[in-house]
């Protein structure tokens, strides 16, 4: 990763982060290019997903400041989030709707245009064909991983993918189609930052930086 001092792309400022009186992390300073994924890596408590939300401004850090194209974050607000796609480590389906109607409804709250061929040939992609229209509450947990995964395919015009655990619950196959699309995402000059507790298999065309807190 270039110095901090370059504009473009993702740049963490001294960030610290507490929760609940005890310290996690602090002095953490990084920048991410286009072009590059950055793993963070640590033990369970460690800080990992208090510092993906840091990042997506959905946490406050105790010190420190996060900039995205040179300019703070708190200052871009909507335009920011309208450059930025968050999958947290729960999949946030709701139960009693299909897995076609949970794209769609995600996808218009991050902005994404969700047509109903656009919507089906992703969830198709995402291993999800003949499931598109049965509630989630009877998907198995890979399935419903898969269902939010969907969401990336209709993003990949999103520069910056924050992704909290996005391997959990995956088989085999699953797996390697997510890499597939994290590899076509980073190459394509996006940006991604993901946390996972297993190894990241990605190309060596692939530019990849870690974090361990």
């Amino acid at each position: 990763m270039p110095g901090t001092q370059a504009a473009a792309g993702l740049t963490l400022q001294n960030i610290g982060c507490e929760r609940s009186g005890r310290l996690l992390f602090s002095g953490l300073t990084a920048h991410i290019e286009p072009g590059w994924l950055l793993r963070v890596e640590g033990a369970n408590g460690a800080g990992k997903t208090s510092l993906l939300r840091i990042i997506c401004g959905l946490l406050a850090p105790r010190q420190g400041r996060v900039l995205w194209q040179g300019q703070p974050i708190c200052r871009l607000r909507e335009e920011f989030g309208a450059q930025l796609l968050f999958l947290g480590h729960l999949v946030a389906l709701k139960d009693e709707m299909s897995a076609l109607e949970n794209l769609h409804v995600n996808s218009r709250l991050n902005g994404l245009a969700a047509p109903d061929q656009a919507a089906m040939d992703a969830l198709q992609q995402a291993g999800l064909s003949g499931r598109e229209h049965v509630p989630v509450r009877l998907l198995s947990q890979g399935q419903r991983r898969r269902a939010a995964l969907a969401r990336l395919l209709l993003g990949r015009q999103i520069p910056l993918w924050i992704l909290d655990e996005p391997f959990n619950a995956l088989d085999r196959d699953a797996v390697a189609w997510l890499l597939q699309l994290l590899t076509a995402q980073v190459l394509g000059g996006g940006i991604v930052v993901l946390t996972s507790h297993q190894s990241v298999a990605l190309p060596d065309t692939v530019a990849v930086a870690t974090i361990t807190l």
